[in-house]
């Protein structure tokens, strides 16, 4: 029978898998700010009057939308590097698979966010954006200054849902060798013997902040009713 031992925990390892879990948290933080700005402009160009403007922004949402993530961050993990080793002038040897990571992650959640923008959007009155043309706005002024704020308040629950699944999928960076929180923990694990146990304390730590993020969006969406 397995004999559980938690020992492994102690000493260094701790202090290994909070580096491993900063790498993760830039991660998230930096997809979902990055991805939420680039969201909310393809929101609002695929309801630009400019045909040509929406079909790309269509476009672009169609295409992330419809391949694995893991795919995603292949593509960028074999192409970024070489595109900021050559536009910088860096060494062969410098490390860029935290820029690839975070580059992928952004442009992928992008596509995802830039929809929860749109029914956020949807959700506002269409009078609210008459009102405001009709005191002398632009679209954009308006759509900037009246229709956006009331509509960040309609979404923050899907935002928040949406980050839960992004810190989720960060895991997945374990393509590119980075190491994240899961990859140290795993990594860990396997030079140890103790691959169960890390893997069943790594599942915890997700569990609990995931649960944090669900009881936030769940408060954020009974709060908007």
């Amino acid at each position: 029978m397995y004999r559980f031992d938690f020992s492994i925990l102690g000493g260094s390892t701790l202090p290994i898998l909070a580096e491993g879990m900063l790498v993760t948290l830039q991660i998230t933080a930096t997809a979902l700010v990055v991805g939420l700005v680039l969201g909310a402009l393809l929101a609002v160009a695929r309801g630009s009057r400019w045909r040509a403007l929406a079909w790309l922004a269509a476009a672009y949402v169609n295409l992330f939308r419809s391949v694995p993530l893991v795919m995603v961050l292949l593509w960028f993990f074999l192409v970024v590097p070489q595109l900021l080793q050559g536009a910088l002038g860096l060494s062969p040897t410098t490390d860029v698979r935290m820029a690839s990571a975070l580059v992928a992650f952004s442009l992928f959640e992008a596509a995802y966010l830039s929809e929860i923008v749109r029914a956020g959007i949807a959700s506002v009155s269409h009078h609210q954006m008459d009102a405001a043309l009709a005191l002398g706005m632009g679209r954009l002024q308006a759509m900037r200054v009246v229709v956006l704020p009331q509509a960040l308040r309609n979404m923050a629950p899907m935002i928040v849902t949406q980050a839960m699944v992004l810190f989720q999928d960060t895991a997945l960076v374990y393509v590119s060798a980075l190491a994240d929180f899961f990859g140290r923990a795993y990594g860990i694990g396997e030079r140890s013997g103790r691959i169960v146990e890390m893997l069943l304390f790594a599942g915890a730590v997700y569990f609990v902040m995931c649960l944090g993020l669900s009881l936030l969006a769940r408060g954020l969406r009974l709060r908007g009713r």
